[in-house]
C-alpha cells in the first residue's frame, strides 16, 4: 500500500468513526465486507463518503452513504449489465440497509466483486 493509500484508508475510517451508533458500527462492518471481498479495491473520500475505487486517482466504483438510510451504491463508472428476469434491461445500482446479517454480508460481498470483473 502507498502512502497515499494509507491516507485514504485514515480518510475513509475517519469519516466511519464521525459517525454515530449503530450506524458506525454498521459502516465499519460494510467497509470491512468490501475490503475482504475485493482487497483489490483502494478506499477514499469521493463526495464526502467512503467510497472504493481501482486506485487512489481512479474514479469510485463503489460507495457508502449515511443519509436518511444507510446506502451501498455502484456508481456510473463500473461496468453494469442487465439484470435479465422479471428486471428485464433494468440494470441495479443501490442497495438500503439497516443492519448487516450472513445474507446480507454475502450480497454485497457479490456486488462489490461484480465491479472488478
Amino acid at each position: 500500500m502507498t502512502s497515499k493509500d494509507d491516507k485514504n484508508l485514515a480518510q475513509v475510517l475517519d469519516k466511519i468513526s464521525g459517525m454515530d451508533d449503530p450506524r458506525r458500527s454498521v459502516v465499519q462492518r460494510v467497509h470491512d465486507i468490501i475490503m475482504a471481498a475485493a482487497p483489490a479495491l483502494k478506499p477514499r473520500i469521493w463526495y464526502g463518503m467512503p467510497a472504493y475505487a481501482v486506485s487512489g486517482s481512479a474514479p469510485a466504483l463503489v460507495t457508502l452513504r449515511n443519509d436518511e438510510r444507510l446506502n451501498l451504491a455502484i456508481t456510473e463508472k463500473a461496468e453494469f449489465a442487465p439484470a435479465g428476469g422479471a428486471d428485464g434491461a433494468l440494470m441495479p445500482a443501490a442497495w438500503y440497509f439497516e443492519t448487516v446479517d450472513e445474507a446480507t454480508e454475502k450480497r454485497i460481498s457479490e456486488i462489490v466483486r461484480s465491479v472488478l470483473t
